[in-house]
């Protein structure tokens, strides 16, 4: 497989780099940069584990190429916090315990804000809709979808939409 020169901002940091044609954007942040809070967890884009933000909507990093997002932007659940303060909707997880084992929780909080950013009130069937490409092995949703009304709440409050 032949190299490509690839551009792309991660987290507000410009990488320039010779990569694969065919090297996924999961294997990239995790393997080449070290950004292990987007997990793997199914290879087939089916549990969004892997959710980064992408022109504030949440994409699958296990599903696109690095290739394809040449000289555009992305954040990863890495970048949310600032300066020791969590994002509002971490703030709102932790405070509604939207967790169990914490594995699918930073696609879960990917999306939560991808959807507040889309529509800043949502209802609880808003979110649960939003949230059929998440899949959570641990717990019933309950507290995931508090947390995802609290973070809407809070990212209103704190101007983030």
């Amino acid at each position: 497989m032949h190299e490509i020169a690839i551009k792309i901002t991660i987290n507000d940091e410009i990488i320039e780099k010779d990569i694969k044609a065919n090297v996924l954007l999961i294997d990239f942040l995790r393997d080449e940069l070290n950004l292990t809070g987007s997990h793997i967890g199914c290879d087939t884009s089916q549990c969004g584990a892997c959710m980064i933000l992408h022109n504030d909507k949440a994409i699958k990093a296990c599903s696109i190429l690095v290739a394809q997002l040449n000289g555009e932007k992305i954040t990863t659940i890495e970048n949310l916090q600032k300066d020791g303060v969590l994002h509002p909707m971490q703030e709102a997880f932790r405070n509604n315990h939207g967790l169990q084992c914490g594995f699918c929780t930073p696609g879960m909080i990917i999306s939560g804000i991808s959807l507040v950013k889309q529509n800043d009130k949502p209802n609880e069937d808003n979110i649960r809709k939003h949230l059929e490409g998440n899949l959570c092995r641990c717990t019933g949703y309950q507290n995931i979808v508090k947390s995802i009304e609290e973070g809407a709440i809070k990212m209103r409050e704190s101007g983030d939409i």
